[in-house]
């Protein structure tokens, strides 16, 4: 039961808006709704109405599954750190901080763990923004962006927040909060056009489809406009 009420939403201030922005950016990452469609290119020979019905099945048991994953991740990151940090404990604000606290509290296998865990959540967030930018460049300016080109730009914005002597943790979740501001202009277009049935034949989506996405797109909009005006006002 307390798991479920620490589950439910609350937002005390612009920081927890700020945290819960963040979280939904790193879930949904807007550049992944563009990578799921490049990638069914190279998976399936789409010819008949029966393969394209086959791709759409696994398209959303493929979505279903990391949605879910990346859920249940989430919650228990929030738990563990509910019940290790919660209470008499020093304040932790930082990931290092995270890391040090676990290990003092679990062992060191704990720390560990979370370290790995952060290292393959690094990978396979650099990996699906490389594989988007370079479909969002093919698709924007009909070239295939160098191989080395792509790697430079990943790293980049990272190199520099670094030299910077930035607060990592604190650059983290401003990326991405960035990350859900772009959000809508993934799912706006991609709601418009799988409603339309020129466009998706048989496959197009059903009204009721249509509403619900049309109210996610909206929240996720009215979030992002009310962070932004707590933060400048």
């Amino acid at each position: 039961l307390s798991v479920v009420e620490g589950a439910l939403p609350r937002f005390d201030g612009t920081e927890s808006l700020l945290l819960a922005t963040g979280m939904l950016g790193a879930t949904v990452m807007p550049h992944a709704i563009y990578l799921h469609g490049a990638l069914t290119n190279d998976r399936y020979v789409i010819d008949t109405e029966r393969q394209r019905r086959a791709l759409l099945r696994s398209q959303r048991v493929d979505v279903l599954t990391a949605m879910t994953l990346a859920g249940l991740m989430n919650l228990a990151m929030l738990v563990i750190a509910a019940q290790v940090f919660f209470g008499d404990q020093p304040t932790v604000d930082t990931i290092q901080a995270a890391h040090e606290g676990l290990g003092a509290s679990l062992g060191p296998t704990a720390a560990l763990f979370f370290a790995l865990a952060l290292l393959a959540s690094g990978f396979a967030s650099s990996s699906v923004g490389t594989f988007s930018g370079q479909v969002v460049m093919q698709g924007f300016l009909r070239r295939r962006v160098p191989l080395l080109l792509r790697r430079l730009v990943t790293l980049t914005p990272a190199l520099v927040v670094l030299s910077l002597d930035v607060d990592p943790t604190r650059a983290l979740v401003v990326s991405q909060v960035v990350l859900s501001f772009g959000i809508p202009f993934a799912l706006i277009p991609l709601i418009l056009l799988t409603r339309r049935a020129d466009v998706m034949g048989t496959l197009v989506n059903q009204k009721a489809t249509t509403a619900v996405a049309a109210v996610v797109a909206l929240v996720i909009i009215m979030l992002n406009v009310v962070l932004i005006a707590l933060t400048v006002l």
